[in-house]
């Protein structure tokens, strides 16, 4: 399978936005409405199978401070795990934060490791700044989040 990455366009976010709720229906992410997810296109990478018409990956590079970024809502459709997918999304996050100038990133993840194979290392959530928290007060886990803190120094 020849794969490309990816920005995402405006016309994707639909598509986008199913495999998110999918994602999040079985608990492994947040929800992300529509309007978030047109709010942030600019952040968002898609994975497409050069055979078929559809995204097969999306992942997000959110700039939350001077020298900090989060990766949220790594997804990759089930027939397609397993295959590095997810790993090129997270790079392509991580090359465009070094070339934006940032030197932290972090996720809050269930998958410890795939992140920690990636070059995360688990952080105490309290060492995250403050403002990072916005899109905690959303989630219906808050304040007994169970997510994993993790950063990477680039």
């Amino acid at each position: 399978m020849a794969e490309q990455i990816r920005k995402a366009r405006v016309d994707e976010i639909p598509e986008i936005q199913k495999m998110l709720a999918a994602h999040a229906q079985r608990g492994d992410m947040l929800p992300r409405s529509l309007s978030e997810l047109y709010d942030n296109l600019r952040d968002i990478f898609v994975s497409l199978d050069d055979d078929k018409p559809e995204i097969i990956g999306t992942c997000s590079m959110h700039i939350c401070w001077e020298d900090l970024a989060e990766i949220r809502s790594l997804a990759v459709r089930e027939p397609y795990q397993g295959q590095g997918i997810g790993k090129k999304l997270v790079e392509a996050c991580i090359a465009e934060a070094i070339a934006l100038g940032l030197h932290r990133i972090f996720v809050l993840t269930y998958q410890v490791e795939f992140f920690q194979k990636m070059g995360f290392q688990v952080v105490d959530k309290g060492t995250l700044p403050h403002k990072i928290w916005a899109d905690c007060l959303k989630c219906i886990k808050f304040p007994e989040c169970d997510e994993t803190a993790m950063i990477i120094e680039i």
